[in-house]
């Protein structure tokens, strides 16, 4: 499970949570702590670069947030991110640099990189986007298995229990999800990979790599 841990997946460089992250192996493990992370750095976090608006959430003032848009705490929402029109922030959240939260995109304990977009009618939950990481529209994580038991990360024959009954996707830095894409919980996706629109992905995709399908993942070139 080497190419599933967090020095391997991320730019911590790149993200305002580098001190949660560097406290743990895997990502999913960061996923029960996130709130509060986000409440002992929102209170320290300056109060000239950043506005709090009402309980515990954390804007920065070169942020974009449009009037639709709904954020619920603990949250923080960092410099130059743009929260767009009808945009459901539904609590622990970290929304990075430069960070683009589209049109009717649901967010809800997750922590994603600066530079990371989810524009048009994604769900992220459960989950952490590296840098730069894309998703398509209508692309989502699924965070719940259908029997509701604890999620497990498959690779080949390894396998890793998380504990945990949520876990959705875990997206390495530059990763390009395709439109219409469901990732499965549990999803790990290495970095510089690219998942074909209106994929059905779980387990492990290797980094540098493109999804065509679950029998068919080649490397990139």
């Amino acid at each position: 499970m080497e190419e599933c841990k967090i020095k391997n997946l991320y730019d911590l460089d790149e993200t305002i949570a580098r001190d949660l992250l560097e406290q743990y192996t895997y990502p999913w493990e960061v996923l029960p702590h996130i709130s509060e992370y986000i409440l002992e750095l929102g209170s320290k976090l300056p109060q000239e670069e950043y506005n709090k608006i009402g309980e515990n959430v954390w804007i920065h003032k070169t942020a974009k947030v449009f009037e639709s848009a709904y954020i619920h705490g603990p949250a923080i929402i960092c410099k130059d991110a743009e929260i767009r029109h009808c945009a459901f922030i539904r609590g622990n959240a970290i929304v990075g640099e430069g960070t683009v939260v589209g049109n009717s995109t649901e967010l809800k304990n997750v922590i994603l990189f600066n530079k990371v977009q989810v524009p048009h009618y994604n769900y992220v939950g459960d989950s952490i986007l590296g840098y730069k990481a894309h998703m398509g529209a209508g692309a989502i994580t699924s965070n719940v298995k259908s029997d509701k038991k604890l999620v497990v990360i498959k690779n080949g024959t390894d396998k890793m229990e998380t504990g945990l009954k949520k876990v959705g996707a875990m997206l390495g830095d530059n990763v390009e999800v395709g439109c219409g894409s469901v990732l499965n919980p549990g999803t790990i996706i290495g970095k510089n990979s690219n998942i074909y629109p209106l994929s059905s992905v779980r387990g492990v995709v290797p980094e540098n790599s493109i999804y065509k399908c679950k029998s068919e993942i080649v490397d990139k070139k």
